[in-house]
């Protein structure tokens, strides 16, 4: 990988962010986390899943809220760089992983489900994280998990996808699903 499309991605991730905070900001934005959350309940309802891979979410990200299923997060170490999915409660996290995202205690498991945040998507179905390559390297390591990319619509860009790069099975906006 050439030194090129990485700074161009990491440029991308900054100005997704920012629009994402900015949109954050604004009155649409709790219509837009509700339309989601509509859309979301009858694609979980089909896919039926024993144990729901969710994420705490960060600034400006979709709050997936408690949905009534068993549900896991994810734990990041730095070093080595992984992820893993502790099972959760649903009460509010006492712990931090590594990378300092709210995080459960319970006992490693994996999701059969799992909703993968996105600072920035494609229409082909890989995402733009937050480029530290955890997502990816859990998912290449569980290649029959179903993953539903969390995305605002505004999120849709041209980037180009690295050989790291894990595809979705689905993506889920306040606009549509996209399923690539």
């Amino acid at each position: 990988m050439t030194a090129a499309p990485a700074a161009a991605r990491s440029d991308l991730r900054r100005q997704l962010l920012a629009a994402r905070r900015a949109f954050a900001a604004t009155p649409e934005f709790a219509a837009a986390e509700q339309a989601l959350q509509q859309a979301l309940q009858p694609l979980l309802a089909q896919l039926e899943p024993e144990l729901l891979g969710v994420y705490w979410p960060l600034a400006g990200e979709f709050d997936p809220g408690l949905p009534a299923v068993p549900r896991a997060l994810p734990f990041a170490r730095r070093s080595p760089a992984e992820m893993v999915f502790r099972r959760w409660d649903g009460a509010a996290p006492t712990a931090q992983d590594e990378c300092g995202i709210a995080t459960s205690t319970g006992a490693v498991a994996v999701p059969d489900v799992v909703l993968v945040p996105c600072v920035g998507f494609t229409r082909e179905g890989f995402r733009l994280g937050y480029g530290g390559g955890y997502f990816d390297r859990w998912l290449a390591a569980h290649p029959g998990v179903t993953t539903i990319g969390v995305a605002w619509s505004a999120g849709e860009a041209a980037f180009p996808v690295e050989p790291h790069d894990q595809a979705l099975t689905v993506i889920l906006t306040e606009r549509e699903l996209i399923a690539p």
